[in-house]
């Protein structure tokens, strides 16, 4: 080593930190010798979802099957060796192993052969799954109770003829002493653990699908996630953070769905005072306006509970209407007090005027709204409003889960080359970056306008910020949710009002932003990611937030290639419109393949039946040669490491720093 490639003394206090960890000379070559070889192995699998709105069986289904990796990796290995039915039942034991082994111990009729035959295959495919990582590494990721074991059997193998018996008496001695199932049930899950390098998730966990909170759970105990923040994710943090207007906007589309078990199941929030509230106040209306769309288990809701489904539905939708104008009125800089429609309204005619022109409303019965004032509470609704508030701001469990988020996402991220966000970066209509207004006077474009929204949506969970600050974020939620400029929203106008109680149809209209308008253009995509600083030849954005319309022929992949939208609408609300049940973007050592999944049908079918998603494969970019470590994010990590710790060696063979025993 040259010392001119070296300032030992600029480094010195750092490399003395450096040295705490490598202590000697051998310490810190090992250390090299192993960096350098992590570097050529190959690229671990990212796996890209988005539009998830708490549909969880389908999503903890694609978790388990790796998007049809698993079932891939098995094809492979076994090919005509097993029967397919074999092959399906080996890919249904790994996906629910502790489900599976009830069915199969009350059938089988000689265990132990099934034990040692299915432990064998399984400690292949586990093999095949682990041999791009390091042996640290997988290591890590095994149980500790069958740590060894599992180490023992992966490097180990059964064509050694010096090593067959010691393979077959580790299995055998497993199932002599009562422990095949335990280890079965380990042994699939490392092999679940290991088919996913990393998971993304581009927003909208919440929301339509009844369980978001048991995707979340499943998310705090995964092993390596990360998401960037969608719109239905920012209500709901608006909500725990003591927004109104979200709370109410949460509620509505709560009840909009039917679906209220996150709500009450999930995160205890008390709708009883809603109930009684809205059987009083509308009593006599049959609410036909409100009456919930049933899908996904909530098809068999009894027409009493679907009355009063419509009921409280009706009552939260116009004390949201009322919350959101008194927001639109204390921020004027918003320019929202166009969408204040309550005071549109005539009530004596029932008629609404909108842009210089009369419409007829579907029904004009707002016991509730008083026409001298009308976005303002009436006493029982703020009390109404004080308990909802209650509710959401003492929820422990939501407020676990948004500290989830918190900790997780951000509003952007960039991966290998990949720019990550939600739905939209705001362009003026010749493609250049928009500024948009977010602190008062204050304009921000692109990265810094991203950067800056998430410090602000952080703020408002801040003890410590100033207060005015604080209640500026919190408010900001809304702007978030439904603000023309917003980062998350990006259109003319949120037409929640027109759709509910207008027949004509072009009212309902919502003009997208220009990003939606551009976005095929790959020009403009270039200058977004020149504006992100995305670097490399193979550069894109990845999207969610508008579903693709595959059943039209709409295609996923925009501008050449540079753009790749993956919301195929996991909610089953979605599943007419696009055609499909859902995206996943598989990013591995060879390049994109985008899995468009058919719909999931049910957890029980696919433990008793195998059934599995079926799932169609797109190539979508392929590499010229297998992407290793070295061409990651990760790599060039490790090669800064590498350089430090070359810098450690050249200090201590020249005397400025000395070797230090090692720590017993």
């Amino acid at each position: 080593m040259n010392a001119k490639n070296y300032n030992i003394e600029r480094d010195m206090h750092y490399l003395q930190l450096l040295s705490q960890s490598f202590p000697t000379i051998a310490d810190a070559s090992t250390e090299i010798i192993n960096l350098q070889a992590i570097l050529n192995l190959p690229k671990g699998t990212e796996h890209f979802l988005a539009d998830i709105h708490g549909e969880h069986p389908a999503f903890q289904h694609v978790l388990k099957n790796a998007s049809g990796n698993i079932k891939r990796k098995v094809n492979e290995l076994f090919g005509t060796t097993l029967r397919d039915y074999e092959k399906r039942e080996l890919c249904t034991l790994i996906y629910y192993p502790e489900q599976k082994l009830g069915l199969v111990e009350a059938t089988e009729k000689d265990l132990n052969d099934w034990y040692h035959i299915t432990i064998h295959r399984l400690v292949a495919i586990c093999r095949d799954v682990s041999s791009k990582y390091t042996r640290s590494k997988v290591r890590k990721s095994l149980p500790q109770d069958f740590s060894y074991i599992i180490q023992e059997l992966l490097h180990e193998r059964t064509d050694d003829a010096n090593k067959i018996a010691y393979v077959n008496v580790i299995i055998d001695t497993i199932i002599s002493t009562g422990r095949a199932d335990d280890f079965i049930i380990a042994i699939a899950n490392v092999i679940q653990r290991l088919a996913i390098d990393q998971l993304h998730i581009l927003g909208d966990i919440y929301d339509r699908g009844p369980g978001a909170h048991i995707i979340m759970d499943t998310l705090a105990n995964y092993h390596n996630w990360d998401i960037q923040w969608g719109n239905h994710d920012i209500l709901w943090m608006g909500a725990c953070a003591g927004n109104d207007a979200c709370v109410c906007n949460v509620i509505r589309l709560s009840l909009r769905y039917a679906n209220l078990a996150t709500l009450e199941e999930g995160y205890g929030i008390n709708l009883v005072p809603l109930a009684t509230f809205a059987m009083d106040t509308y009593k006599d209306d049959p609410c036909e306006e409100f009456l919930p769309k049933l899908s996904g288990g909530a098809e068999h809701i009894d027409e009493r509970q679907k009355i009063l489904t419509a009921q409280m539905h009706k009552t939260i939708t116009v004390m949201q209407f009322k919350a959101e104008a008194q927001l639109f009125e204390r921020h004027p800089e918003w320019k929202m007090q166009d969408r204040e429609l309550l005071k549109a309204i005539d009530y004596q005619t029932g008629t609404i005027r909108l842009e210089g022109k009369e419409y007829q409303l579907t029904s004009c019965h707002f016991p509730t709204i008083d026409p001298a004032d009308p976005i303002a509470f009436t006493e029982e609704e703020k009390a109404l409003m004080q308990k909802l508030h209650h509710s959401f701001r003492v929820s422990e469990k939501l407020h676990k889960h948004i500290n989830l988020l918190l900790g997780h996402g951000c509003m952007y991220a960039i991966y290998n080359n990949n720019l990550l966000f939600h739905a939209s970066v705001p362009l003026n209509e010749d493609g250049t970056l928009k500024e948009v207004e977010i602190y008062p006077g204050r304009k921000y474009s692109g990265r810094d306008l991203m950067h800056r929204t998430g410090m602000m949506i952080r703020q408002a969970f801040q003890n410590d910020a100033a207060p005015e600050m604080c209640q500026y974020a919190r408010d900001y939620f809304l702007y978030l949710w439904c603000g023309p400029d917003s980062l998350l929203f990006d259109k003319s106008k949120m037409a929640t009002f027109e759709r509910y109680f207008i027949t004509d149809k072009e009212t309902h209209k919502e003009e997208k932003g220009s990003y939606f308008k551009l976005r095929n253009d790959e020009k403009i995509v270039d200058h977004i990611l020149d504006a992100f600083e995305v670097k490399g030849a193979n550069r894109h954005i990845i999207n969610g937030h508008v579903p693709v319309h595959v059943a039209s022929g709409e295609n996923p992949i925009k501008a050449n290639g540079k753009l790749m939208v993956i919301d195929g609408g996991f909610s089953q609300a979605y599943h007419k419109e696009t055609g499909i049940a859902g995206y996943t973007l598989v990013y591995h050592s060879r390049g994109f393949q985008l899995v468009q999944h058919a719909p999931f049908t049910s957890t029980t079918e696919a433990i008793e039946k195998g059934t599995d998603i079926k799932s169609t494969i797109q190539i979508v970019e392929m590499s010229a040669h297998r992407m290793l470590v070295a061409d990651t994010d990760k790599g060039v990590e490790l090669r800064q490491q590498i350089k430090d710790l070359e810098e450690l060696l050249f200090a201590y063979r020249h005397g400025f720093l000395t070797e230090r025993e090692r720590k017993k």
